[in-house]
């Protein structure tokens, strides 16, 4: 009879891991395919409320505009002027008019005033995809046939070869980096081979899990996603799953270590683990499914694709990666020997002394994290996220950047990318003569049913569009400041029904909603935080106290960010959804280590007091959330190598952050609090009813 018992217990883990292998076997690839669902095209992204939005879904019944264009410059290769080969520069336009790739009229060619320039506007079709590059070398290779200039391509169909061209590879690239990176730590931390292996190998599994979950509902129009949020899903799965893995590691070490045999050991790591994962896990999830609040297609995006993520990783971490480690017991710790938490090992001295710090000083180590912590929060007004001009868009100089500079330097700097003006055409005339008085404006014309401005106007149900070309660049704050009083002086015609729309509105409508994203998601997060916390270490003062130290981590952050963005990264500001997808990561992540940490207090005070249990929690718990905090900032620090401000940007701020918070918020901010405030901290559960005495091995034995 005992031998059934036996059997049961290998019998469960081996079929984890059977379920895992074919699930990675089966879905795995998924992590790969992301791309083919994935759609980097800006204006899908866009608030859904906003006038710039409307304006699009209004501009499809011109048919015509449904194009991607892109603006050819000829420059003359000395300086020299181009009046005499603007002819030349009308037939390679027209050379391309019949070509596969071109939806519309060519433009003719438009000399600059100062003479040393010439444009024009090729309308490719919008659904080329992998075909852009090569219709843009089309374009290109007439272009270069006039004579004794130099060519560059601009406007949105070279912007978005650029996009997808830093996207390009960015599964493979993203994924080998951070992984690489994850492992390297591994082994360097725990110094074993199989255990970093094991770990990874759960990454991965819970990667192509949450990867194969997002293509089906991306397939099926139920989330979208971008490049952007591709790479992020990336990231945040494979730092949480290991994050969630090393605790669980950390957990079964110290039973192994106290003589348990690997399947008691499993089981008590389990469920002395599955507590902090899961309310962890749980926390990150409902933050990022706050994003749903947004306005912002990509935000609303993020948030749940962020939280399938999530709960893939905790998923493998609570069933696989026990599995393998009960299946390999000590040998997967080889050639190491499990050692307990906190021990008198290589690396545990430090949080010996660390927590005598804290236990003789409390309120002296408090007091020094806190003002620097304010210190750098006091920056933080100083960080611009009313976005990034477009030449700060890429890391890297992209050719469309360098292409729309060009453009900028011998044409108004609105020409090629207009403001778009849709209305009632009985009230054309009221609208030119309102758009043309505007401050900021250089020109404004009716679209003709050649799609160009001037002629005759096309009217669709009643409707005509006017194209009007700002006097300052289209990313710039002047630019965006037209297109408030374009809007104000056309939504002043009686009559007219003017919507204003363009990329520079987009951007204005972008920045505005984001804003206020931002005011109703920032209180909804750690309200969300705090409940979590309430419901797991059964307090209302120490959740309100914890929530407090991740929100001023943030703070001081995003101050050193700014410093660093402006005075090291040359970064002139951020987009405007840095700051919220700042928050929500630095914010849920960064409560992640308090919990991790807490519990273990709320165990150890159950043990042996309140003021014993700060202490025992902060040294077992030392290492292996450090190591945690390392392997998530150096995974979102893998974000760099894709060459997009954003991306970058976002980096920084978690990588930076994470490290903050592992290192000074939960190391010594949150200890020495708790330890100063004592029992108090607890209330009103019952360890604030506490007063057992501190017992007298307390620190020289834990």
């Amino acid at each position: 009879m005992p031998a059934t018992p036996r059997r049961t217990r290998w019998f469960v883990p081996l079929l984890l891991v059977a379920v895992w292998l074919g699930v990675g076997g089966a879905l795995g690839p998924f992590a790969g395919r992301l791309g083919e669902v994935a759609t980097n095209d800006q204006a899908a992204f866009l608030p859904r409320s906003a006038e710039s939005t409307e304006v699009i879904a209004a501009r499809r019944a011109f048919r015509q505009d449904e194009t991607l264009p892109a603006i050819v410059v000829w420059t003359g290769a000395d300086g020299s002027s181009l009046a005499d080969r603007r002819a030349a520069a009308d037939r390679a336009l027209a050379s391309l008019a019949d070509a596969p790739e071109v939806a519309g009229e060519v433009s003719p060619a438009l000399l600059s005033q100062d003479g040393k320039a010439v444009e024009g506007v090729v309308p490719l079709r919008p659904d080329l995809g992998d075909g852009l590059p090569a219709a843009l070398d089309r374009v290109r290779e007439a272009a270069e046939g006039v004579p004794g200039t130099a060519v560059r391509l601009a406007g949105p169909a070279a912007g978005q070869a650029d996009l997808a061209d830093a996207f390009a590879g960015i599964d493979g690239l993203l994924l080998g980096v951070a992984l690489a990176t994850v492992l390297v730590i591994l082994l360097l931390v725990y110094r074993s081979l199989l255990l970093p292996l094991v770990i990874i190998l759960g990454s991965v599994f819970a990667l192509g899990l949450a990867c194969a979950v997002v293509y089906a509902l991306a397939d099926h129009d139920v989330v979208r996603v971008d490049g952007q949020v591709q790479g992020i899903l990336s990231i945040l799965v494979i730092g949480a799953a290991t994050d969630y893995s090393l605790l669980f590691t950390a957990r079964y070490r110290e039973e192994l270590a106290a003589g348990a045999d690997r399947h008691t050991a499993g089981r008590a790591a389990l469920r002395q683990s599955w507590g902090a994962v899961t309310a962890s896990s749980a926390t990150v999830a409902l933050g990022l499914l706050a994003l749903l609040l947004s306005d912002l297609t990509n935000n609303r995006a993020l948030g749940p694709v962020g939280a399938i993520g999530i709960g893939c990783a905790a998923l493998a971490s609570l069933t696989f990666v026990p599995a393998v480690l009960v299946l390999l017991g000590r040998a997967a710790y080889w050639p190491a020997k499990p050692a307990p938490a906190g021990g008198r090992g290589a690396g545990a001295g430090i949080w010996h002394r660390v927590a005598a710090l804290v236990d003789r000083a409390p309120r002296r180590v408090w007091a020094v994290t806190l003002v620097l912590l304010l210190a750098g929060a006091a920056f933080a007004p100083t960080l611009s996220s009313k976005g990034v001009p477009l030449d700060e868009t890429f890391v890297d100089d992209a050719p469309s950047v360098t292409a729309h500079q060009t453009l900028s330097r011998h044409f108004p700097g609105g020409s090629g990318n207009p403001a778009v003006v849709v209305a009632d055409a009985d009230r054309l005339a009221q609208v030119l003569a309102a758009a043309r008085t505007t401050d900021g404006v250089a020109s404004a014309a009716g679209v003709s049913a050649s799609g160009r401005p001037g002629g005759a106007p096309l009217v669709v149900d009643g409707r005509v569009r006017v194209d009007v070309t700002l006097a300052s660049p289209a990313d710039s704050d002047a630019a965006e400041r037209t297109v408030v009083r374009l809007r104000t002086s056309l939504h002043a015609v009686p009559g007219a029904n003017a919507l204003v729309g363009g990329y520079t509105a987009q951007q204005y409508d972008t920045r505005r909603t984001a804003e206020r994203d931002r005011t109703l998601i920032v209180p909804v997060v750690p309200a969300v935080i705090l409940l979590v916390l309430t419901l797991l270490l059964r307090s209302l003062l120490l959740p309100v106290l914890l929530v407090a130290t991740v929100a001023l981590n943030f703070a001081a952050t995003l101050g050193v960010s700014a410093l660093v963005f402006r005075h090291v990264l040359g970064f002139g500001g951020t987009d405007p959804s840095v700051p919220l997808y700042g928050f929500v990561f630095l914010v849920a992540l960064g409560v992640d280590y308090n919990i991790f940490l807490m519990s273990r207090v709320r165990e150890e005070s159950l043990r042996h007091g309140v003021r014993e249990g700060v202490l025992r929690g902060l040294v077992t718990t030392g290492g292996v959330i450090t190591s945690a905090g390392v392997v998530l900032a150096a995974t979102f620090a893998a974000l760099g190598v894709i060459p997009l401000a954003f991306l970058v940007q976002i980096a920084f701020i978690v990588a930076f952050g994470v490290l903050l918070d592992t290192l000074v918020v939960r190391s010594l901010l949150v200890p020495a609090l708790v330890r100063d405030i004592g029992a108090r901290a607890w209330w009103p559960g019952r360890l604030s009813r506490t007063r057992k005495p501190v017992a007298e091995d307390r620190l020289a034995r834990v």
